[in-house]
């Protein structure tokens, strides 16, 4: 009886494991047909293995540097026989994503590889040229958000500054804005405000590929680089992630859905704040609150206001590390109901002012400066405390941003 009992168990062992490699094997398959967009990854060892072909490579990545089968771009490249990848470098939250925002990242040898990995976020934030010493061209494959805050794009300005230094060519692989390529939106960053969270004259809501951004920057900023943008196939201005066909990678571990992203370029501006932003809950960027907040007060509040393409929920919560862990929050989940007429700018600066003018004795902004750096200026957290309307806030700098939005046109690509 015993033995027939571990032979069926067994049996079911060996169809289990069949059943799991074909649906992995479907999965994969399902992903590859689904996918309307081809990226930079998907296209670079098609179309450009002569530029690369004994070239020593270093890649910037992180785990949003996958092709349409879901595999790792370093994988991709080390697995090539054509190429030759020598190093790695990670942004914040790393090479393989496992560093919280803002902690510090170490260098070390990536385990699967054995490829040294040096961190763009730790002593330094731009590659050393110790760093490139083993470089022949440097590439770089990392989603971006959208959002102007967004530190991704910036060691991405870096590392373009250190390939012009050491004269080696430097590669984006191009990849969505998974908010689509729609207007700019919020106000564009003014240079005395300039800091890792923004660094260049840009609108808040970009509206453009991180290849794109690389073009603007390259030029717009004097870096200089040998720069090569290697182009998505199909995609539209008009797509957000979903509609790519792509799968969706988190690409930092606050930020785990496409509802997120959209959420963030209006909410991380309470970063800026004594308010939580939903770090250390299931909804981050989605859920905001604070132990001195009502969240129907709040809720009713904020919806009075009929902002465009966004809803309010009532909702508590209990971060469970960052600002106030461990305490109960009151406040609202926000809910982006129209994507196309959704305004995060104006929704960001319409929470923050609600949120003064119901709580002013427990409201702050951070006293490290933070929501000016995020915001981009130092004029709207004054209008704010003065009380000053939304609509002329956004008229304040409407200006600039009709300025960047006709140089942003030189550098669309799609």
């Amino acid at each position: 009886m015993k033995k027939q009992t571990a032979a069926l168990l067994a049996g079911l062992l060996v169809i289990g494991a069949m059943t799991a490699v074909s649906a992995s094997s479907d999965t994969e398959i399902q992903i590859t047909k689904k996918a309307k967009v081809q990226t930079g990854i998907d296209r670079l060892l098609k179309e450009y293995k002569k530029q690369l072909k004994g070239k020593r490579i270093g890649l910037i990545t992180n785990p949003t540097g996958v092709n349409s089968s879901m595999k790792s771009s370093v994988d991709v490249l080390y697995e090539s026989p054509d190429i030759h990848l020598t190093a790695l470098f990670g942004p914040e939250h790393g090479v393989r994503g496992d560093a919280q925002a803002g902690d510090k990242v170490t260098s070390y040898i990536d385990e699967k590889t054995g490829l040294p990995v040096y961190s763009l976020y730790g002593d330094t934030k731009k590659p050393t040229p110790e760093m490139l010493k083993d470089t022949d061209v440097l590439i770089f494959d990392i989603q971006d958000v959208g959002t102007r805050y967004y530190t991704y794009i910036y060691t991405m300005a870096y590392a373009m500054e250190a390939a012009k230094e050491k004269g080696i060519p430097f590669f984006v692989l191009d990849r969505p804005n998974p908010q689509g390529g729609g207007s700019p939106d919020g106000p564009v960053l003014e240079p005395d405000y300039a800091s890792f969270v923004g660094l260049y004259p840009i609108a808040l809501k970009h509206g453009m590929t991180i290849g794109e951004l690389a073009l603007l920057f390259n030029r717009e900023f004097q870096i200089g680089a040998d720069l090569t943008v290697v182009k998505m196939k199909h995609w539209k201005r008009t797509m957000t992630m979903e509609d790519t066909g792509l799968p969706f990678v988190l690409p930092s571990p606050n930020i785990p859905t496409p509802d997120s992203i959209f959420a963030y370029s209006a909410t991380g501006l309470i970063e800026g704040t004594n308010v939580s932003e939903g770090r250390g809950t299931t909804k981050p960027f989605e859920f905001i609150g604070a132990p001195y907040m009502k969240s129907t007060e709040l809720e009713e509040r904020l919806n009075s206001l009929k902002l465009p393409g966004v809803t309010f929920r009532a909702a508590s919560f209990i971060p469970s590390f960052s600002k106030h862990q461990g305490k109960l929050c009151h406040g609202v989940q926000l809910y982006v109901t129209n994507r196309n007429t959704f305004e995060a700018a104006k929704t960001g600066l319409s929470i923050i002012k609600t949120i003064h003018s119901l709580y002013p004795n427990d409201f702050s902004f951070l006293s490290t400066g933070s929501f000016d750096k995020l915001i981009g200026n130092g004029w709207v957290r004054k209008k704010i405390e003065n009380g000053t309307s939304i609509a002329e806030i956004m008229n304040t700098y409407q200006r600039r941003l009709d300025q960047f939005k006709l140089v942003r046109k030189q550098y669309l690509i799609y």
